[in-house]
């Protein structure tokens, strides 16, 4: 059984009998080859009903690492296969487990200090719309959906929250995206 956090999340679908446990029995095998993954979330959504064949699934991994997170996206554009969701999750977590095993040899396996993610400040909300934006300590500005928030609730945030998060530069469609969002409170960042 798993020791991190894994959250598992269905769209657009009742949640299939046994799926999250074969999510978490991935994310044992993958805890047992790299024991320091401090987090993971998985998104299963399905998509384009179609009425000659079955329904395409789009997989999501965030598989959080001290100072890393490798992201996996599975669309069903690219791989037809995934009619099957059994199939779509193996793909998906072969992808992911190739990512870590890379970023394996690229620490060499050595303990490095751990880096902690970047924090920011939330300055503007948009609740209707399910997305916000954060302000990080140098002063950009960075998008994040309801769907990055990783605990609480996308309901409960208010302007001036502290967070912490993983962004990707030129991810989303409004610039930098946030893909993870943790709030850790109303503090103050720290001078610049």
């Amino acid at each position: 059984m798993t020791q991190i956090p894994v959250q598992v999340s269905f769209r657009n679908m009742d949640q299939p009998m046994g799926v999250e446990d074969r999510v978490r029995d991935n994310v044992t095998a993958l805890e047992r080859f790299f024991p320091r993954i401090t987090g993971c979330k998985v998104i299963v959504e399905r998509r384009h009903h179609r009425h000659h064949t079955g329904d395409l699934f789009h997989i999501r991994i965030d598989l959080i690492l001290p100072g890393a997170e490798l992201v996996v996206r599975r669309e069903p554009a690219e791989h037809h296969a995934h009619e099957d969701l059994a199939v779509a999750l193996h793909d998906a977590f072969d992808e992911i487990k190739r990512q870590l095993q890379d970023y394996v040899r690229k620490v060499g396996g050595a303990v490095k200090a751990h880096e902690a993610p970047p924090h920011g400040r939330i300055v503007r909300l948009f609740p209707y719309e399910g997305y916000g934006f954060i302000e990080s300590s140098d002063g950009k500005e960075v998008y994040f959906q309801k769907e990055s928030l990783t605990e609480g609730n996308f309901d409960a945030l208010a302007v001036g929250d502290e967070v912490r998060y993983f962004a990707h530069p030129g991810e989303g469609e409004k610039g930098e995206q946030a893909s993870s969002v943790t709030p850790i409170g109303k503090h103050h960042l720290p001078p610049a």
